[in-house]
């Protein structure tokens, strides 16, 4: 039965050899997993995989040869009988086709938007569920939750499911990037090299060498020299958006950021939701109790910084061109503001895109934030990455 999963991984390009395959079959026959898709896939990778190159091209593979397997065998089955009460509750959610959305349209600006919010609020006396108008659940009304709106306000609802709304009033918990993540950030050390400065600065602690055997053959004796540690001089600031669609893309950045901490000894790094503004935070746990003005950044770090700021540049376009426009607050200036104040105090900065750049053209907002940087976006690939450190070695 997992022969045209093997016969679609060697399609796909993953070296897996027959030898390989049979101690697949042999470890299932030892019964290391049982009705466990996870223990499965982890068994498999372990025994088809020879290089972590090929790990995505594998799990691609996998989620498409064992697409809802985990739905049919294991404790976590589904019992038709016993369908859960949450599932009931969502079913009021509005799941519209692609015709249906496109009957949906925006009241007219973000200006519009939330004048007519006001209203609402001041006129609603009660719940409501499914209608056009009035704020509540289910519905084509641009504000609330569970419905489907082009341009809204999300209210009251747990989590992001068309990335539609143009402003968020729910309390968002987004998390730390993990920066020991190891796998897969070789090829990514190994451009971010093109970044490296070697100096020799500090105290004189390393012992030299060649310079030891060159003045004890001068003078007769053993004459030992030190001298200072070479050191990477390169200063480093990285920039995260993280949550809303950022969550896509976790892993690709994870890798990023574990990589640069291990190449960097002169890195700071900061997070910041969708488009830079005047303050920035350190932990997502604590970012609504402990910020950082931007300002403080620009007057503590020198224009001797390289800057890398990491996004998909997806978003209303009114975060970055209104006051106002941020999602989760009221920002006193656009968002492009504070794009330029990044760019005129470090001017030797680029944007690394996760979004496949093939899809780039459909978000307005890329195009903004592409144009704001000159051009210095780059997808967060490897081909990416090397032109983007590339444009950094670059004198400014």
């Amino acid at each position: 039965m997992f022969i045209p999963f093997f016969l679609e991984l060697k399609a796909a390009r993953v070296p897996v050899s027959l030898r390989e395959y049979l101690s697949l079959l042999e470890g299932l026959e030892a019964g290391l997993v049982d009705y466990d898709i996870e223990g499965f896939y982890y068994l498999a990778r372990s025994a088809l995989v020879k290089d972590e190159r090929h790990i995505d091209r594998f799990d691609q593979v996998f989620a498409h040869v064992f697409k809802g397997v985990e739905a049919l065998a294991g404790p976590d089955a589904v019992d038709v009988a016993n369908i859960p009460e949450e599932w009931l509750r969502r079913l009021a959610e509005k799941h519209l086709t692609d015709e249906e959305k496109k009957l949906v349209e925006a009241l007219g600006g973000f200006d519009k938007l939330m004048e007519t919010l006001k209203q609402r609020l001041e006129e609603q006396k009660g719940r409501h569920q499914g209608g056009s108008k009035w704020i509540g659940t289910g519905g084509t009304s641009p504000f609330g939750a569970y419905g489907y709106n082009p341009e809204g306000v999300r209210i009251g609802q747990h989590e992001s499911r068309h990335r539609r709304a143009v402003k968020v009033w729910d309390k968002r918990e987004f998390k730390n990037f993990d920066d020991a993540v190891e796998l897969g950030t070789r090829n990514i050390k190994v451009a971010l090299k093109r970044l490296r400065r070697w100096v020799r600065e500090g105290a004189e602690e390393e012992f030299d060498l060649p310079g030891t055997i060159h003045a004890t053959a001068e003078h007769g004796y053993l004459d030992v020299k030190t001298r200072p540690e070479r050191r990477n001089a390169v200063k480093l600031l990285l920039f995260f958006d993280v949550g809303g669609s950022m969550d896509d893309h976790i892993r690709s950045v994870e890798e990023l950021f574990s990589a640069a901490r291990a190449e960097f000894r002169q890195l700071e790094y900061f997070y910041f939701h969708n488009c830079l503004y005047e303050r920035v935070w350190k932990d997502n746990r604590r970012r609504l109790a402990e910020t950082i003005p931007t300002f403080d950044l620009i007057h503590k770090y020198g224009p001797d910084y390289k800057v890398i700021v990491v996004g998909d540049a997806s978003m209303s376009p009114y975060e970055i061109a209104h006051p106002g426009g941020s999602v989760e607050h009221w920002n006193p200036e656009a968002g492009s503001v504070w794009l330029g104040r990044l760019l005129q105090q470090w001017p030797n900065a680029v944007w690394l895109n996760p979004e496949a750049e093939k899809n780039w053209r459909y978000t307005h907002s890329i195009a903004m934030i592409n144009d704001i940087f000159g051009g210095r976006m780059f997808p967060l690939t490897l081909a990416g990455l090397e032109a983007a450190t590339k444009q950094l070695s670059r004198k400014h």
